[in-house]
């Protein structure tokens, strides 16, 4: 058998169940010190991994949790860490080992809720929480609680380590938009992160994914694996005109557009629609953006600073103020892509979609729904919202 034969066996199938080992190579602040949020721009070395995406997918990151969090909970359940315990797949692990990689320690699961109830002495006020009408009540009850508060909260309720793991859920990966395109960087992904953190109940609380890239993961590998997302490719037609609506983490696809594009020698226009608190310390890529205006990648960069001014101003706000040259782009075959916040901002800026249509393609109400809903199914509107 040959040498290469021998590499090609020995090598691993990266899978879902298998993730890549990423190297974080970079981890750099993108939001200034006055900023409310931390924004963070990641790079992570995929050198030797064989797979690959496009710019419009997402990978998935498989974090680990907060080995500080993991020893609070061991010590409130008066473990060692060293107990054996199941893992949802695969051979038995350590408590330690469990809790650290293969299940979710912070948001409290119905079936764990429940086992509190039946060993704590006083938890009346859960009980009654948990009746099926009073769903709302519970889950503002909840915001910002976690495992760890119910544990402390109720030391009479005690568990072995197999009982608890078998309260929890899996850990799930964590999708990440790309942010970069693999022809421009053809052994890397990027991501754009705002990275969660907040008190509550007297503790700082941490998203796991996000202060997992932030805080750990320097010296241990990033598995990702890639997750396809075909409704939110870029048109197959190069010369196609898009228009990118991508406030926040959301421009995430759109920087990847534009260095796929210029990649390419695409000659469709670009149009980005951009927002976030302040310019002077939220304007992610704001100088990769004025790069590709002045090389003619990008036809126009359109930018929505929602507290520099008395009056909030967001992305649907500068989308109207445009409306008649973005009504021409449509009826030219422009794509038009929204990236990001689903519940407030894609709800707004399809509202506004709607009515430029109406307005300016000079259409009824029902006429103006019908070309947008055709827009979809012609895959010329594209939504990556979460």
């Amino acid at each position: 058998m040959t040498t290469e034969a021998t590499a090609t066996i020995a090598a691993p199938a990266y899978s879902r169940a298998n993730p890549f080992p990423g190297k974080l190579l970079v981890n750099r602040r993108l939001s200034g010190p006055e900023s409310a949020k931390d924004t963070r721009h990641f790079e992570i070395d995929l050198s030797g991994w064989g797979l690959s995406f496009e710019a419009g997918d997402s990978l998935a990151v498989y974090a680990m949790n907060d080995p500080q969090l993991v020893d609070e909970i061991i010590h409130a359940l008066g473990a060692t860490g060293d107990e054996q315990v199941p893992r949802p797949k695969g051979q038995p692990t350590t408590f330690r080992e469990a809790l650290l990689r293969d299940y979710g320690i912070t948001q409290p699961t119905p079936k764990f809720l429940k086992a509190i109830i039946e060993r704590a002495n006083s938890s009346t006020l859960l009980k009654d929480l948990l009746q099926p009408k009073r769903k709302e009540d519970l889950d503002r009850y909840l915001w910002g609680m976690e495992v760890i508060d119910f544990l402390s909260e109720h030391p009479s309720a005690k568990f072995s380590p197999q009982e608890f793991v078998g309260l929890l859920t899996k850990l799930q990966p964590r999708l990440y938009s790309v942010a970069s395109s693999l022809r421009a960087y053809p052994e890397q992904v990027h991501f754009i992160v705002d990275v969660v953190r907040y008190e509550s109940h007297g503790r700082i609380r941490k998203g796991v994914a996000s202060s997992f890239l932030a805080e750990r993961a320097n010296d241990v590998p990033v598995p990702v694996f890639p997750s396809v997302a075909k409704h939110f490719h870029l048109p197959e037609n190069p010369n196609t005109p898009i228009i990118m609506v991508g406030p926040g983490t959301g421009i995430a696809p759109f920087r990847a557009y534009l260095q796929e594009r210029k990649a390419v020698g695409a000659k469709g226009k670009n149009w980005l629609f951009f927002g976030s608190q302040h310019e002077h310390c939220d304007f992610a890529y704001g100088d990769e953006f004025e790069a590709f205006k002045k090389e003619g990648i990008l036809t126009r960069l359109d930018c929505a600073w929602s507290r520099d001014q008395p009056q909030k101003v967001y992305v649907q706000h500068r989308l109207m103020e445009n409306a008649a040259e973005i009504w021409k782009w449509l009826d030219a075959g422009a794509h038009f892509f929204v990236c990001g916040d689903a519940r407030r901002m894609a709800k707004d800026v399809d509202a506004t979609l709607r009515r430029i249509v109406q307005e300016h393609g000079g259409k009824s109400v029902d006429q103006a729904n019908e070309y947008v809903e055709k827009l979809k199914s012609e895959k010329r509107y594209k939504r990556d919202v979460y």
